[in-house]
């Protein structure tokens, strides 16, 4: 896509390299106006991985020279690489520049090749690695540099159900390869630092918003729908959100209309206010923790009957079914929720009728990762009818720290 100005009119997609298993494309404009396209290999689709590829590409980014690529770096000569992938490509001092994750996303490590020649060979060294810091991988990042020419290294740790968590790492060049992060034992392979200073300073700390009181116009921006959402799945009025049923015909994980966010921090508690009054038969809705295990803690309406149930589903389970694992009589349509999370993704769940003495129901569970993704916390109303009924009113969804 291309645009005259960062924020658009930008041109519609066009297919630039098609291929079967094609991943990670990365650019290089060259000195002296040729450009570049170096790509990575899905072995689930391509049959193959661990090889990076390059082909000329014009320009304009509008298409490519080459009708292949070649292979230019082939971690499978390299002893106990694997998954070669994620690369980013770069110029400096005359020296061409790929920096690569290597080693899978929870328990690899970050190389850098280089060559005088964009074609090789390439030289490789591993320039960060977990060492004895508490951050596996590290994965997948870039070399960045501020307008006061500092350099810095953007990359990512995979936290399981916590997700793909960004770090900063600074930078230094030694010998025409870069240091990334501390260098404690002097060796060129660098480990995460704990803390540093911040690349430009004067800035106060802040954090994304995770609570909602649902008093103003729209949903706040940490929440995100399971799956393409539609207007009529929700309403804002005076203070209050209302989810409507709809409908879904087994558990939750093809269900598009969660409200869910991401977790905010290893130990945490989130507390929801509902009304579960306007629930109709066949209708579940409540507090969800929600990945590919999931759970969620609710009220269940079954031939006009209203309940408090803690549900769980399980990947492990062929069948995808849900399982109640424990249940109450539902004493008051209004119901406080609470969900306390501690480090490793224990959650337990508990109720309360007055927002003070919290009663737990069922054992704890242990939030899993989604598909690519951390777990998600949030909201659902959903109908096992077959069509959209009912509805639930949240008041709030506070979420504090431990």
């Amino acid at each position: 896509m291309t645009a005259a100005t960062f924020a658009g009119p930008w041109s519609a997609p066009r297919l630039l390299l098609a291929g079967k298993g094609l991943i990670d494309p990365t650019p290089l404009w060259d000195d002296d106006g040729q450009a570049y396209l170096l790509h990575a290999w899905a072995k689930s689709r391509a049959g193959f991985n661990n090889v990076l590829t390059l082909q000329r590409m014009k320009p304009d980014a509008s298409g490519m020279l080459d009708d292949a690529g070649r292979i230019v770096i082939d971690a499978n000569q390299l002893p106990g690489y694997k998954t070669l992938e994620g690369p980013k490509f770069y110029k400096r001092d005359g020296y061409y520049y790929v920096f690569a994750p290597a080693g899978g996303v929870e328990y690899g490590w970050q190389s850098v090749f280089r060559s005088r020649s964009i074609g090789g060979p390439y030289e490789v060294r591993i320039v960060l690695a977990q060492g004895s810091s508490p951050v596996n991988g590290p994965h997948q990042g870039a070399w960045v540099q501020t307008p006061q020419g500092e350099d810095w290294f953007f990359h990512f740790q995979d936290k399981r159900a916590y997700g793909r968590v960004v770090h900063l790492q600074p930078i230094q060049w030694r010998e025409g390869w870069p240091v990334i992060g501390e260098d404690v034992a002097g060796s060129g392979t660098g480990q995460p630092v704990a803390s540093y200073r911040k690349p430009v300073a004067g800035y106060a700390a802040a954090s994304p918003a995770t609570s909602d009181e649902f008093d103003g116009a729209a949903l706040g921006l940490q929440w995100q729908w399971n799956a393409n959402w539609r207007p009529e799945w929700y309403a804002l009025d005076g203070g209050r959100l209302r989810l409507f049923g709809q409908p879904r015909a087994g558990n939750l994980w093809d269900v598009p209309s969660l409200l869910l966010q991401k977790l905010p921090a290893e130990s945490f508690t989130v507390t929801t206010k509902l009304d579960v009054s306007g629930m109709a038969d066949g209708g579940d809705a409540g507090l969800v923790m929600y990945g590919l295990d999931y759970a969620w803690l609710g009220a269940r309406r079954v031939d006009g009957k209203t309940r408090l149930a803690l549900v769980s589903c399980h990947k492990a389970d062929a069948k995808c079914r849900e399982n109640e694992e424990a249940g109450v009589a539902l004493a008051s349509p209004q119901i406080w929720l609470r969900m306390q999370v501690r480090a490793g993704g224990a959650t337990r769940f508990s109720y309360s009728y007055d927002d003070r003495a919290y009663t737990p129901l069922g054992g704890p569970f242990t939030a899993a990762m989604g598909r690519w993704v951390g777990a998600q916390m949030g909201l659902f109303s959903a109908s096992s009818g077959g069509a959209s009924a009912g509805h639930i009113d949240i008041d709030h969804f506070r979420v504090t720290p431990e």
